[in-house]
């Protein structure tokens, strides 16, 4: 979609540090972290949320998971431990509406709520 963000960033289109990349997803900085590790991860087929990716895409979220792992080894959060998120819909704090996980780590995050 022309008009979505992070279309516009798997298009190279806007700028953004690229963390890692397969055939199906990328992952790159936040650019208004909340940890000292924050990575977002996209599936490079837009949908709006996780469960409509989960419908179009199944494999593709599995992809997503696994690029995570992945990400989170070459961040050295693996072994301290990391939070994936995912916000769906206004209400949960999603303003980019391409499905998109979270990787947070290297500080205790504390619980959640």
């Amino acid at each position: 979609m022309s008009d979505c963000l992070f279309c516009r960033i798997v298009a190279g289109e806007i700028p953004a540090t690229i963390v890692h990349e397969t055939e199906t997803t990328m992952a790159f900085r936040d650019i208004a972290p909340q940890a000292p590790t924050h990575v977002v991860l996209v599936p490079k087929l837009h949908s709006p949320d996780a469960v409509a990716l989960a419908t179009a895409a199944p494999g593709v979220l599995d992809d997503l998971f696994l690029a995570a792992g992945e990400v989170a080894a070459a961040e050295g959060v693996d072994e301290g431990g990391y939070r994936l998120l995912f916000n769906t819909g206004a209400d949960a704090g999603q303003t980019v509406f391409h499905a998109h996980l979270h990787l947070l780590g290297g500080r205790e995050l504390g619980a959640l709520a």
